[in-house]
């Protein structure tokens, strides 16, 4: 594998195995980071790692649920068993259960702040000790310390606020506090820490499946995905560059984060939205 942006370094993404995550995991196997792929799903993280082992790029899987007990610890173990440490955390994993506010259920709130804020909070309280014992040895041997990187995933939903979704909404505006108030506090172990909000990006998330009923398993719940293809249009319309994103292109906003040329960028808030914000 030829010389990348990204040689060496050991990368977590959570929600991998699938549209966007996945995108991401190809883009940095792609630059020569060694990623652990991870999925609620084992098939599709396993797909994943196929994908990128026979692209000439080097992954692992770490399937479950990002709201497990114990996972992020799990998650974070697996990149140092592997591949020996941490250098770029990307917490991308997520889904959307909508509802007006008043037919919202506690269950409906907290399942959608777990997954999005509460999720990447563990994994990143998890990195904390390995950085920290990378960085002091580091320090220790007089050897410059690496950059390292977390992009937090929000959403123009979180920024604007969006009808139905009280919970994701919240949740996606909670991600940019935590980003911001983490660049502070892990600014000394030469860390960078950014969030991308993306606007439509066209996954299986926005799609609805011709002749399904459009609903995914959750861990047992019945979630439904795909949004009104008229709408969609409409939706399309309002953004300046008239049409939703791919997932290379959230990708290649994420992957922008995450290379030596923003080393100096740090509680930042990138919006990757076509120009809809």
């Amino acid at each position: 594998m030829s010389m990348g942006k990204l040689n060496g370094k050991v990368a977590l993404v959570t929600g991998s195995g699938r549209g966007i995550g996945r995108a991401i995991a190809e883009k940095f196997a792609a630059e020569g980071a060694k990623v652990v792929v991870n999925d609620l799903d084992a098939e599709p993280a396993k797909e994943a790692v196929a994908a990128i082992e026979s692209a000439g790029g080097t992954a692992v899987a770490c399937a479950g649920s990002v709201t497990e007990g114990g996972f992020a610890e799990r998650f974070v173990q697996t990149a140092v068993d592997e591949f020996g440490g941490v250098d770029i955390i990307v917490n991308n994993a997520g889904y959307t259960w909508d509802s007006v506010v008043q037919k919202m259920s506690d269950d409906q709130w907290d399942a959608i702040l777990d997954v999005h804020l509460k999720a990447p909070f563990r994994i990143l309280r998890a990195a904390q000790p390995v950085i920290s014992a990378a960085v002091k040895q580091a320090r220790a041997a007089g050897d410059p310390v690496p950059c390292r990187k977390v992009v937090n995933i929000s959403s123009i939903a979180g920024t604007g606020g969006n009808a139905g979704q009280a919970n994701y909404s919240s949740a996606k505006a909670g991600i940019i506090g935590l980003t911001k108030a983490m660049a502070k506090e892990w600014g000394r172990y030469n860390v960078t820490v950014n969030a991308v909000a993306f606007g439509m990006i066209r996954t299986r998330l926005t799609e609805v499946p011709a002749g399904g009923d459009g609903k995914i398993d959750i861990q047992g719940r019945q979630i439904a995905v795909g949004v009104n293809p008229d709408l969609l249009k409409q939706m399309e319309a309002g953004i300046p560059l008239g049409r939703g994103g791919t997932t290379e292109e959230a990708a290649g906003s994420v992957f922008m984060l995450c290379i030596p040329e923003s080393n100096y960028v740090s509680g930042q808030l990138l919006i990757c939205g076509g120009g809809f914000e």
